[in-house]
Formats: C-alpha cells, structure tokens, sequence
C-alpha cells in the first residue's frame, strides 16, 4: 500500500512541476529538477524508514555575495538509525554529494541511498547537505554556486546544526565521508577546520584546479559562475580554491583514494594533493587503485572490488568515531 500511495505521490508532483514548466519558459530545467527532487525524497523515505528517522532540514549560511546581505537558505537531509540509544554519545558522518550542480539521490553515483544505509546499520548519524549550487531548489539556488568556497562553510554549517540540534551527537566524533566534488569539500573541511572533525575520507577528490584546468574545459565557467570573469584568467583564484594549496594545515586523519582509470578526477590531481601532505610532514593515509574497474565510481558501485574497498574506508572511519 505504502509504495502504491508513494508512486501516486510522486506522479502527482512531478504533474505538478511540469505545469510549472509550460508556465515559466524561462527556467523549465529547473522546474524539472525540482519535480525529479521532490519524487526521489519519497523515494528515501521507502528505502530507509524501516531503519532510520529520515528527515530533511533548513537551515543558514553565509548570504550570497555581500557580507550585509540576508543570510542563504541552506538545505540538508538527516537520518538517524532507529535502533540508535539517545541515551548515550553517538558519533556522526557527513556525508558530501559530488558533483558541480547536483544534489543527494537515492541513486546518485557519488553517495546513493546504499552507503547512507551501511552507515546507518553501522550505528552513525548521517547529514547530507545540499549546499549552495546544488540543484533541485530553483534556479536562484543552483546560481548560487561557490566552488571551493563558500559552499565549504554550508557543510560545516550543516555539521553545526545536527550538533546543535541533537544533544546525542558527539561533537568529538564527526567524521566526513566524500568522493568528486564532494571530496574536494570533504578536503577544505578537515584541512581548515580541524576543531570539529575527528578525520575525513576523500574519494578521487578535486584537489588542484590549475592542474585541472589544463584536462577540463568547463573549469574557466565553473570558477566564473562563481567569482566573475575576471577570476577566471586569475591563476590565483585558482589556487585560493583548491585543497592542495592548504595541505600543510592537516591535523586529524584523513584517507584519500584514487584510481589509475578515472577520467573525471585525473589522478594527477591527488597526486599532486599527497605530494604536498608529503611534503609538509603531514601524518595520511591513501592508496591509488591501478586501473580499477568502474573509473571514477569504482567503489560506489556494486562488485567485490568496490564492496572491499569501502569496507577499508569503514574500517578507518571506525577506528577514529567509535560507533
């Protein structure tokens, strides 16, 4: 009964979005996104309401440009297991979407509803933000993009909230688990505010924009939606924006991953990020997969490779949160 009312539910939102769209000509994209977000948030609910209270919050951030403006309207998704004793200090993971303009599916490649739920049946609290630039909340929401900038402070805000909120949450075990795009965040968290993180998983992250502008076309727009033209041709923005310039700020944990194969984050790029850790005498962990199958998702996936590999990211996060 439950998944036919939820299919009705999500037809009827998704008729309800495409009306919006012959309505409004001039963001239709947006409008479908929206209808794709609001049906695939029940389909959360259907995968995980048996084990976790799934919910989803607002919350703010930093406003958009001008320091006196209103503060941004942030979104995020919670889950908290069911079997979970409030009683006592739970540890928590943040949990980062990839992607430049995305968002947190139950499908999505970077970080689908089967990793939220081993999290879950591991005993942690998870927080998933979507940060600013994300899509499925309007087109004023998806422009708002800060690539390697502000959207690193919507994640911590997010952290902050679910620490805020639930006197359970360990404030000395959050942890933060990313791939892609969301590594690249997970990175600016743990090397930039150490005080609130207990260690950090990286997976083939975005570590170095210059290098990635030399393979990736599309870098001079990214860095443009989010900081004016001028700042595309500025090699400086460029570094201000990436990881690899802070690596010498490490102090807790962090494993990062990549892989020979991909062809989204060369690994190049991480390369270059554990050369700098290396450099500055800095205490990680990371591994680089040769050729692994599955490129930049191979292990998000659902083959032995990818089951082990995450099972090597449970056991560093385990050792460092406690669950």
């Amino acid at each position: 009964m439950r998944s036919r009312i939820s299919i009705i539910f999500g037809t009827l939102a998704l008729g309800v979005a495409l009306g919006q769209q012959a309505a409004n000509p001039e963001g239709p994209e947006n409008d479908l996104d929206h209808a794709v977000k609001v049906s695939d948030d029940i389909l959360w609910h259907l995968e995980l309401d048996a084990i976790a209270e799934v919910r989803s919050f607002r919350y703010t951030g930093l406003p958009r440009k001008a320091a006196t403006g209103n503060p941004l309207i942030l979104y995020s998704y919670s889950f908290i297991p069911k079997s979970l004793d409030r009683q006592k200090k739970a540890p928590m993971v943040v949990v980062i979407h990839g992607g430049v303009h995305s968002n947190h599916m139950t499908g999505g490649p970077a970080n689908g509803a089967q990793i939220v739920r081993e999290l879950l049946q591991q005993g942690y609290v998870v927080v998933a933000p979507d940060y600013r630039g994300s899509t499925g909340y309007g087109a004023a929401y998806a422009k708002a993009i800060d690539y390697g900038g502000k959207e690193n402070d919507d994640v911590l805000g997010a952290r902050n909230w679910m620490v805020q909120r639930y006197p359970f949450i360990d404030p000395q075990r959050v942890g933060l688990m990313a791939w892609s795009h969301g590594g690249m965040i997970a990175l600016f968290n743990i090397l930039l505010h150490p005080e609130d993180y207990a260690c950090a998983y990286a997976g083939e992250p975005v570590s170095d924009l210059l290098e990635r502008r030399k393979y990736l076309k599309s870098m001079p727009q990214t860095i443009t939606e989010s900081a004016g033209e001028a700042a595309a041709n500025d090699e400086e923005e460029y570094r201000r924006r990436s990881p690899v310039t802070y690596a010498a700020k490490l102090e807790k944990p962090l494993l990062i991953h990549g892989n020979t194969s991909d062809e989204t984050v060369h690994v190049t790029e991480i390369e270059h990020m554990i050369d700098a850790l290396k450099t500055a005498g800095r205490k990680f962990e990371s591994k680089i997969y040769q050729a692994a199958p599955g490129g930049h998702h191979f292990n998000r996936i659902d083959t032995q490779l990818a089951r082990e590999s995450r099972d090597e990211i449970y056991a560093f996060l385990k050792k460092y949160l406690r669950p």
